[in-house]
């Protein structure tokens, strides 16, 4: 199996059932797990020297910190409904409990932080949402944590691509800190496919073929993008949702395209 997949297993004693460290994926930002939560189970963490963004994927939660609490937010069963979540921004040095009043998929992303921000509710609501690409390359993005909004670190979003089409795509690559043409980050995407017994492709390369990897990846996979560009396919009658997680040393996301596939912009110009 690539060493870029990471496959989840039974719940542990928090309910956990993924993993993905600094440590693990031999980078230094981008940390992520996702745990399955029973109703009435609570899950509890202390954030130390991270920022954390916890993503309500599915279910509803109350969600308590030090100072804040934030009662039975939540509203999604289903990634696949495609209303925008629920989530909640963590500042550093701060400890969190989400118990779960319904059966619960949370995603906690961390990155470095410097404690410049206070926590905060994230809601439906205060997510953007837009339509992007064109044709086979469309798909929907929620925007969780744009770098239009405070953090020291994350960038998290959503993407929901129909069944048959390509997204991430023309590919793009964000692996140099070369600013501003280029920033450096790494990248988590956590799958879910609908119906959950189905796969998406996804291709992970850089411009010397180093590193050249296509994948299959299948429902509640994670694959590590450490650089390159990495365009994801759906394939017929099965739709793709994945969780984007993003951090380097500067907090903006700025994208090189594969000049091999450049072309691909001008003709959706040319349709639009």
């Amino acid at each position: 199996m690539s060493k870029l997949i990471v496959k989840p297993n039974g719940r542990d004693n928090e309910g956990k059932i993924l993993s993905v460290t600094p440590e693990s994926a031999a980078w230094e930002y981008v940390g992520f797990e996702v745990f399955l939560l029973k109703k009435g189970e609570t899950l509890a963490r202390k954030t130390q020297e991270d920022e954390a963004c916890f993503v309500l994927l599915t279910g509803k939660a109350d969600v308590k910190t030090s100072d804040q609490e934030y009662k039975n937010i939540g509203e999604r069963m289903s990634v696949f409904e495609k209303i925008p979540p629920y989530s909640v921004y963590v500042t550093t040095k701060e400890t969190v409990a989400v118990t779960a009043l319904t059966d619960l998929n949370l995603a906690v992303c961390t990155a470095p932080g410097k404690g410049n921000h206070p926590t905060r509710l994230i809601s439906s609501k205060d997510v953007g949402v837009e339509d992007r690409g064109h044709g086979k390359m469309s798909r929907q993005i929620h925007n969780i944590l744009p770098e239009q909004v405070p953090a020291d670190s994350l960038l998290v979003v959503e993407v929901f691509t129909p069944d048959g089409n390509t997204s991430s795509y023309p590919p793009h690559k964000h692996d140099q800190n070369n600013l501003p043409s280029e920033s450096y980050l790494e990248e988590t995407y956590y799958h879910e496919i609908n119906p959950k017994q189905g796969f998406v492709f996804q291709r992970v390369y850089n411009d010397n073929r180093s590193l050249n990897e296509t994948l299959s990846v299948e429902n509640q996979n994670v694959v590590l993008v450490p650089e390159g560009y990495h365009p994801v396919s759906s394939v017929p009658g099965y739709e793709s949702y994945y969780l984007n997680v993003m951090a380097g040393p500067v907090r903006t996301w700025k994208f090189h395209n594969d000049p091999d596939h450049e072309w691909l912009f001008e003709n959706v110009i040319k349709n639009s």
